[in-house]
């Protein structure tokens, strides 16, 4: 009757001939992390679209519009060029319309109050009231975004799609 050792999950060590020499570290026997296979057009155009859509969340949010894309952007970045180019345009284009535009409405609107004691402040109202509609212009557009790459086509927004273009 033979004795057989107990399974292991590890391979048979070498003889001691082929035995590395003390202290070697021997090489990983599986990568750590296995490459992931590049996305389907479709993929790439759902993934480019929810980018540009992810500004429906500063209505629910106030800041995760601006978060998701660049959540994409990090997650696909080497899958897809395409979903990268888009996320990073709708990330950059949100950051510069939600918090700049957010600031310059808050500071026109602080101003407006402290010198509303003073008349000036009063005609500065009607001004402060239409630099409030400034938050609709990225709803809009990155609407329209997500809408022009779920149809597959290469959606650029103005000046923020030549500079990020620039940078990849």
């Amino acid at each position: 009757m033979t004795d057989y050792p107990p399974p292991t999950d590890q391979p048979p060590a070498p003889p001691p001939s082929e035995q590395p020499p003390a202290g070697a570290v021997p090489p990983p026997s599986t990568p750590l992390a296995a490459p992931q296979p590049p996305l389907s057009d479709a993929e790439a155009r759902s993934w480019a679209m929810l980018a540009h859509l992810s500004v429906l969340l500063n209505l629910v949010t106030g800041f995760l519009g601006v978060v998701a894309p660049l959540v994409i952007y990090l997650i696909y970045k080497e899958r897809s060029r395409y979903v990268a180019y888009q996320s990073m345009q709708s990330f950059v284009f949100q950051l510069v319309w939600w918090v700049g535009g957010g600031l310059l409405v808050a500071a026109f609107w602080t101003i407006t109050g402290i010198t509303s004691a003073f008349l000036i402040g009063l005609l500065c109202i009607p001004i402060a009231l239409i630099l409030s509609v400034i938050p609709i212009v990225p709803l809009v557009w990155g609407v329209y975004g997500g809408i022009q790459c779920n149809q597959g086509k290469d959606f650029k927004y103005w000046l923020v799609g030549d500079w990020v273009r620039s940078l990849a």
